[in-house]
């Protein structure tokens, strides 16, 4: 008996020293959340992508409400590709109707999981005006960075030729993996897309 539980202490000790526990913290380093009252738990989205009709505007897709009241909301959404072809990023971007703060449009960029946290997410615009954004959760899909674009952000964009994602393998630290988002089509996107509700 004191065999076996000494190999399963081992056991958990393996389990809960390796890299993916590493990013987590500790426990007294403020890390941890105590939470905040809601009055409502949050409700599942009811939308499909049946739901949007789609206009393509060069490397971009136009995606706005099929239904509802007039004017329907839209979203910009692109799909980044390593140079193999195979799915890598990708960014849903919307305008807000009353900006909020210093943003005009915020933006959803998800990259692959196994991304490592603490170094963030950079974009920059034809190589300069880097600006960096932390990620707000994974899930099963990837990690998820919430993004708040200014003026100047979405001045830059429509100016620019090519936008780059840099994100660090958890896996090799060490080194950066760059996605490159077109902006081929942005401006026309940008400009006939109707803010999302509040």
């Amino acid at each position: 008996m004191p065999k076996f539980y000494h190999l399963l202490v081992a056991a958990v000790f393996a389990v809960f020293s390796g890299p993916a526990f590493a990013q987590v913290g500790s426990l007294s380093d403020g890390s941890l959340s105590v939470g905040q009252k809601v009055e409502q738990a949050p409700q599942a989205p009811t939308g499909t992508a049946a739901d949007v009709t789609s206009v393509i505007h060069g490397d971009w897709d136009l995606q706005c409400a099929k239904d509802g009241p007039e004017p329907r909301p839209c979203r910009l959404y692109q799909l980044m590709k390593d140079q193999n072809g195979s799915p890598l990023s990708e960014i849903t971007l919307f305008k807000l109707p009353v900006p909020d703060g210093t943003a005009v449009a915020g933006a959803t960029i998800i990259v692959p999981l196994e991304t490592l946290l603490p170094t963030q997410l950079t974009i920059t615009v034809d190589g300069v005006n880097a600006q960096r954004y932390p990620f707000a959760f994974c899930n099963q899909v990837g990690c998820i960075s919430r993004v708040g674009l200014t003026e100047e952000d979405i001045a830059a964009l429509k100016a620019g030729t090519e936008a780059s994602i840099v994100i660090v393998p958890a896996a090799a630290p060490d080194q950066i993996v760059t996605v490159t988002m077109s902006l081929k089509g942005f401006t026309n996107a940008f400009d006939n897309a109707v803010p999302v509700p509040n």
